[in-house]
């Protein structure tokens, strides 16, 4: 399959732009979030235990694979300066729906609507590696992954500070007014940069794919190893919601704006993940994957003892979530050095593993929660961590012997 690239307009990507991009991102990828820390109000009100109300959260990642899926493939295809906006006006009706929902079965579908519209913070990232200059390039695509990953975690402490002043349902209007207002911003401020493609199918694009996953090893390896670290995430930040609220004689009865609070802690850690990036392209790609697994195995005896102890909790969020935010930087190092030309495929690839072990952490965290605690959750996400970890050891090994027989290091675990 042969997949002719248009030329693309002299575009001058202006700081402000590039900021553009950041709070694009950063606003979509919430939108997935904004509920999470306000699982047990949502339940109250609607009338529904705490693992179906866990459900939103799986109903949101579901959502966001599926889009990532189908339409991110279309930024080769479509004028990215329509198509994104087009998806923020869709995310703003599914979030104004999602507000006005008189039941949990309208709820859960609007959410999954807002997950695949979602999916444009990851068009939003090509589209600003497109432009930048080749200098600037990593500059700018870090700018752009900072907003989208400060989204993620910032999105639960602006949920629970609104929530705290006029509901869950005030929240998503907030939410729906945000993407409007981005909607507006990139049409009218972003310059119009023609289609990223021509001359394409986009059916043999999507079948690439999936050749893809089988010609690298690599790429199986690290998608499962992917799964298993947002399963965990997914888990305990699906989970520590009903903890914090009291639930399943909790020792805690917090209210919605102090759990959101929390995704500071989380913010903190996972914004010291960029250091494992620079290690692992400094070559240091096995050592830094062992040690991102290992920072996980230990925060879930800090986890398990935050359950009674706020101090511990604090400290384990700030070790877990630098580890998983390793684990996927770490995970991402490795996909881009198999193929540069292919990269965009890569990441659907990966990232749809990645968020169905979102969707699998929600599931088992709402029902895990409500037979066995806090307890029980932890003792799941430590098996599941040393599945990964022994996943892990199996590969190095795999490749070393492979080394000693060809007589070469394989290039993923070599420097770029």
């Amino acid at each position: 399959m042969t997949i002719s690239i248009a030329s693309t307009p002299d575009v001058k990507l202006t700081r402000l732009v590039v900021l553009l991009f950041a709070l694009t991102a950063g606003s979509s990828a919430g939108c997935l979030y904004y509920l999470q820390p306000l699982l047990h109000e949502v339940a109250g009100e609607l009338r529904v235990s705490t693992a179906t109300a866990a459900l939103l959260v799986s109903a949101a990642q579901i959502g966001y694979l599926t889009g990532i899926a189908l339409l991110v493939p279309l930024g080769d295809f479509l004028e990215r300066r329509r198509m994104v906006p087009a998806l923020l006006v869709a995310s703003f009706v599914a979030l104004t729906v999602s507000a006005a929902a008189p039941n949990f079965a309208v709820l859960l579908t609007a959410v999954f609507v807002t997950g695949v519209t979602a999916s444009a913070a990851q068009i939003v990232v090509p589209w600003a590696s497109a432009l930048a200059d080749p200098d600037r390039r990593g500059e700018v695509v870090g700018t752009v992954m900072s907003g989208l990953l400060l989204g993620i975690l910032l999105s639960r402490v602006l949920s629970g500070a609104i929530a705290e002043l006029g509901g869950w349902r005030t929240v998503l209007l907030v939410a729906a007014g945000l993407q409007l207002a981005m909607s507006v911003s990139v049409y009218v401020l972003v310059p119009d940069t023609g289609r990223a493609a021509a001359e394409e199918r986009y059916s043999e694009v999507l079948a690439s794919i999936f050749a893809l996953i089988r010609t690298h090893p690599v790429l199986r390896q690290r998608m499962a190893l992917g799964f298993l670290g947002m399963a965990c995430f997914s888990l305990v930040w699906t989970s520590i919601v009903f903890l914090l609220a009291g639930t399943h004689s909790s020792p805690y009865h917090y209210s919605e704006f102090t759990i959101g609070l929390f995704g500071l802690a989380g913010a903190a850690g996972a914004l010291g993940a960029p250091v494992v990036g620079r290690l692992a392209d400094r070559g240091y790609q096995r050592e830094v994957t062992t040690a991102v697994w290992v920072t996980v195995l230990s925060s879930w005896a800090l986890l398990a003892w935050g359950g009674h102890n706020v101090v511990a909790l604090i400290a384990a969020l700030l070790v877990f979530d630098l580890g998983v935010q390793g684990i996927q930087l770490s995970n991402q190092s490795a996909i881009y050095a198999l193929d540069p030309a292919a990269r965009s495929r890569l990441t659907t690839a990966y990232m749809v593993s990645f968020f169905l072990g979102g969707v699998a952490g929600s599931v088992v965290a709402g029902a895990a929660y409500q037979s066995g605690g806090w307890s029980l959750v932890c003792g799941i996400g430590l098996t599941a961590t040393l599945l990964g970890l022994l996943l892990w050891v199996v590969q190095v090994v795999a490749t070393k012997n492979c080394s000693a027989v060809g007589g070469r290091r394989p290039s993923v675990l070599s420097a770029k």
